[in-house]
């Protein structure tokens, strides 16, 4: 009986996870997830596939202190040392949400030296719904 061909991604052969060396990425988004509890930076490429995240809660921060200004900046600086050494230059930064760590990772963001192409504000805003149905007559 022959030996299955191993894939070649497959977890037997521990090729999950190893890279030679890391992807360069010279252009990226940043995305900012401020809500009142907590603050989620992402940062993606321009195709969208996520390169590292950091948030409040992964900082160490617990409770009531996940929504400070200061937790979000330090989530910010986590994920912004990641990507600069993957030679991030340029970014876009999309900021969704009502919570107080907007302005905290936009100062982080502009004081680390990457430079932003614009900065657009994605909170959804409700727009009172769909129309209702028509009154049932009996």
């Amino acid at each position: 009986m022959a030996k299955p061909i191993p894939k070649i991604g497959s977890r037997k052969n521990g090729r999950i996870g190893s890279r030679k060396h890391a992807r360069k990425i010279p252009k990226g988004v940043i995305h900012v997830q401020a809500s009142f509890n907590n603050t989620i930076v992402t940062v993606t490429d321009v195709r969208g596939r996520v390169i590292s995240w950091s948030s409040a809660g992964t900082c160490g921060f617990k409770g009531t202190r996940r929504g400070t200004p200061f937790a979000a900046q330090t989530a910010a600086g986590n994920v912004i040392r990641t990507v600069a050494n993957q030679g991030m230059q340029r970014a876009e930064v999309m900021i969704k949400g009502p919570g107080l760590g907007r302005d905290a990772v936009l100062r982080a963001i502009r004081r680390s030296g990457i430079l932003l192409n614009f900065i657009r504000d994605v909170t959804p805003m409700p727009h009172n719904g769909c129309r209702s149905p028509k009154k049932r007559r009996v």
